[in-house]
């Protein structure tokens, strides 16, 4: 159902039957490791390239879903996947290999949430018995594609986040014990200028805050509502950005209600910069961690609010500014 202009309530409230979440060797050091489903031994996963390594990460974190919900590939109607390679060929070589029927999408790095919303309004429709939705990405293949390559050792800002190495994924049923998805707020393009590939948090903070405020203003609810509203990978730059965005609108939030999944993975280790962020850093900490602490009962109801910086190395060569995009999905679970 249709909540004002860019919100949706699903009645059916469709369930998260299963998530997995895939880490590489340096997250296996995380904050949130104990989390994880499992991870990889090096950055290549036996590949020669590290484009073919992501396709690997997704297809572990598809095929342990999978497996956590006792279903085989065939028995899931849609897989709804994206990532940050060039034309989202590592959700697309997934699916060649898993063979479920694909939707491909592109959020940048709010295509886990993105995807969850897109499956969820798929379920409340009646359109599928199951639904798996999941994203990846790669550190040195991102850094290679939107930066430079690792080998460079090229110099980097404060403001400057590390891409997580993993994925992530769901599969929503009908029915089952487990965490529901009640809603979800389509957020919209907010370019405020920026043109830092290097201060993406900077670049994405509007978005977040912006589709924060109209998910209370269409919901009519107050952020108490929730037990945790995390934004997908501002890091510690854009979350500080966003906090005071917020309060410039007027929106203030109880301590410890506000979080970011790229604070939350790594903290504040030196090497990460400003924090974490990738396709995979939203998808791994909420996937993991945060249904986890949901399914023990230490969370109720969350918001989860994944952002995207939709640049691509032919807009920065083309001198455009970074516009930004999150997408938010309520999530929760009442024993």
């Amino acid at each position: 159902m249709l909540v004002g202009r860019q919100s949706w309530c699903f009645d059916s409230k469709p369930v998260i039957i299963s998530s997995a979440a895939v880490g590489g060797p340096f997250e296996s050091k995380c904050l949130l490791a104990d989390d994880f489903d499992e991870f990889a031994e090096d950055l290549w996963l036996g590949e020669d390239s590290f484009e073919k390594a992501e396709v690997k990460l997704l297809e572990k974190a598809c095929e342990k879903a999978l497996e956590k919900a006792g279903l085989k590939s065939e028995d899931v109607n849609f897989m709804i996947s994206g990532d940050l390679d060039n034309q989202i060929t590592s959700s697309s070589f997934s699916a060649r290999g898993l063979k479920i029927p694909y939707i491909g999408i592109f959020g940048a790095c709010s295509t886990s949430m993105e995807g969850l919303a897109l499956a969820s309004k798929i379920m409340d429709n009646g359109g599928a018995n199951y639904v798996l939705a999941a994203t990846a990405s790669h550190n040195a293949a991102a850094e290679k594609q939107f930066r430079y390559p690792t080998e460079y050792g090229a110099q980097k800002p404060p403001t400057s986040q590390w891409t997580v190495t993993g994925a992530g994924a769901v599969i929503l049923g009908r029915k089952g014990d487990g965490p529901r998805v009640v809603a979800a707020t389509i957020g919209k393009v907010i370019d405020m200028g920026i043109s830092d590939p290097f201060n993406l948090g900077a670049a994405m903070a509007p978005a977040a805050v912006d589709t924060i405020e109209v998910h209370f203003n269409e919901f009519n609810i107050e952020p108490d509502f929730y037990d945790l509203i995390a934004t997908g990978d501002l890091g510690f730059t854009g979350y500080s950005i966003a906090n005071e965005l917020l309060l410039k609108k007027g929106i203030r939030l109880r301590e410890n209600l506000f979080t970011d999944c790229g604070m939350l993975i790594y903290g504040k280790d030196p090497k990460v910069f400003s924090g974490a962020s990738g396709c995979a850093c939203s998808a791994t900490v909420t996937y993991g961690h945060l249904l986890n602490k949901m399914r023990k009962g230490e969370l109720k109801r969350i918001l989860v609010i994944a952002t995207g910086a939709l640049l691509s190395p032919m807009s920065y060569q083309q001198k455009e500014s970074i516009p930004g995009i999150a997408h938010g999905v309520s999530i929760e679970y009442f024993y």
